[in-house]
């Protein structure tokens, strides 16, 4: 396979992943579902993440596989403040674990109790994290994969896992508008969505009379 057919092949699987992740995350695909089979809904986001985790090792062969010359090496003082910038968003990534329920996100939660609704079963949930950005996971997400040594393959593959994040957290938050109504885009409007800015963030009490609103409208 020659290096221009391998990116190719990269970005088509990465295509092919994302939209899959999109559309079975979608109310369209969920609504069809609970037509036909509403049973089916208890132990469908545990079959996303399923899914999800089944669907990742073609694009990651191939990002890993692929040949590459380095495009950029970070070395020196750079090399340390990219590593300690990787090692910040791992560590807030497992602090934000504290904040959600990790079984509902599993989907474990919903087919223990048979959970047959399109929304999700927890409420409006405003970490420390999301006073800052509304999408703290893809956040650190991306603070980790620019931080890394490049060549083409992984260059190619942040670049289209942006371009998602970009474009899935906008997908994603139609359907929290919908679910939440007038409490989420008040927080859409207060907190920017990916890129922390230090003048637009919530304080405590504002998330919290924010998810109040979002357990009355949820």
């Amino acid at each position: 396979m020659s290096n221009s057919v391998g990116l190719l092949a990269l970005v088509a699987s990465w295509a092919v992943y994302a939209v899959i992740h999109s559309l079975l995350a979608s109310h369209w695909v969920k609504r069809r579902l609970a037509a036909r089979c509403p049973q089916c809904l208890s132990g469908y986001r545990l079959f996303y993440n399923l899914l999800a985790l089944g669907l990742l090792p073609v694009p990651l062969w191939l990002t890993f596989s692929l040949p590459g010359e380095p495009l950029w090496q970070w070395q020196g003082a750079l090399a340390w403040l990219a590593n300690g910038l990787a090692l910040a968003a791992a560590l807030g990534f497992v602090y934000s674990l504290r904040f959600y329920d990790g079984s509902g996100f599993l989907g474990l939660r919903q087919l223990r109790e048979g959970h047959r609704e399109l929304g999700e079963p927890e409420g409006l949930c405003i970490s420390p994290l999301h006073r800052w950005v509304r999408h703290p996971w893809y956040t650190l997400g991306l603070v980790i994969l620019w931080t890394r040594d490049m060549n083409a393959p992984l260059l190619v593959t942040a670049l289209v896992i942006t371009a998602y994040f970009a474009l899935g957290s906008r997908l994603e938050e139609r359907k929290l508008l919908a679910q939440y109504g007038e409490a989420y885009a008040r927080y859409r409007a207060a907190v920017p969505g990916l890129l922390p800015r230090p003048w637009r963030r919530l304080s405590a009490a504002q998330a919290a009379e924010l998810e109040r609103q979002g357990r009355q409208a949820g």
